[in-house]
């Protein structure tokens, strides 16, 4: 039986300790790494090697990672590209995910989340247009995405570093909130259909994070959600479960409930397919 080939990553740090941690990291796993220790080393070793991913720090003397992630378009368009950085601002957010970065993860990082990213990185390629920005205002954000759970996915990673100086805890909270109105948004306002979008705006205020989502179904009302747990009564936690078998949709419904718990407002238009959710600060 043939031996699976290794995957190949190139990381880009001016830290020798990084390097040694992600090693570290990476021992016993799929994955093999090589070290570039600037933004002009890393496109001297892309001229004479391949990797599946570029793994890259974001500030670093000379050509930093957002302008290394913008000669990579240019020169090697079908690497994938993740960043990281110490400072999470949105500035280095936006640039990334306007340079069509894969992914992008705050250090410092376990590393359960380096390997759930990286294979995340190498299972769904990022096409032109999957993400549009809208606004770039630190704090109004707005972005278009194409309907698609990978794009979803993708995108969340990126929205739950944004309020960076909020507590772990309440920051994980109000990230799983807004990832469930997005798929919501995504599956069943969009039905999955790449050519529709969901349009959402991030907006910080000094005492409130807000998020409005718009997808482009035909809505819903709270009175039609058997099949969601927010629908089910006291004598019956369960009985949304029994509904998702009858209508054959795959198992969850917990993600209104669960959106509400961590919201302070969550408010619905009147067809039902826009929504704000409000957190105060």
């Amino acid at each position: 039986m043939p031996v699976a080939q290794p995957h190949r990553v190139l990381i880009v740090d001016d830290d020798p300790s990084i390097h040694e941690l992600i090693r570290a990291m990476l021992a016993g796993t799929a994955w093999t790494a090589d070290t570039a220790f600037n933004g002009e080393e890393a496109l001297s070793v892309l001229g004479t090697q391949s990797y599946d991913l570029l793994l890259t720090d974001i500030l670093m003397p000379g050509l930093d990672g957002l302008a290394l992630l913008g000669q990579l378009r240019a020169g090697h368009p079908g690497i994938s590209v993740i960043m990281m950085t110490v400072k999470n601002t949105p500035d280095h957010i936006l640039g990334s995910l306007k340079r069509e970065a894969a992914a992008f993860i705050a250090k410092p990082f376990s590393r359960d989340t380096l390997l759930a990213t990286l294979q995340a990185a190498l299972s769904d390629s990022v096409s032109e247009g999957d993400i549009k920005i809208l606004s770039d205002k630190p704090h109004w954000i707005s972005l278009q995405i194409r309907c698609r759970i990978a794009t979803a996915e993708r995108l969340t990673q990126f929205m739950r570093e944004l309020p960076s100086d909020l507590e772990p805890g309440q920051r994980e909270q109000i990230g799983t909130a807004f990832r469930e109105l997005l798929m919501n948004a995504v599956e069943h306002g969009g039905h999955l259909d790449p050519e529709k979008t969901v349009e959402l705006s991030y907006i910080r205020t000094a005492r409130a994070i807000v998020y409005y989502v718009r997808d482009p179904g035909e809505g819903f009302s709270m009175d039609a959600l058997a099949h969601a747990a927010i629908a089910n009564t006291a004598e019956e936690p369960y009985r949304h479960m029994e509904m998702r078998a009858q209508m054959g949709i795959r198992p969850g419904g917990f993600g209104l409930l669960m959106t509400k718990s961590f919201a302070d407002e969550l408010i619905y238009s009147g067809k039902g397919n826009e929504v704000i959710l409000i957190k105060y600060l």
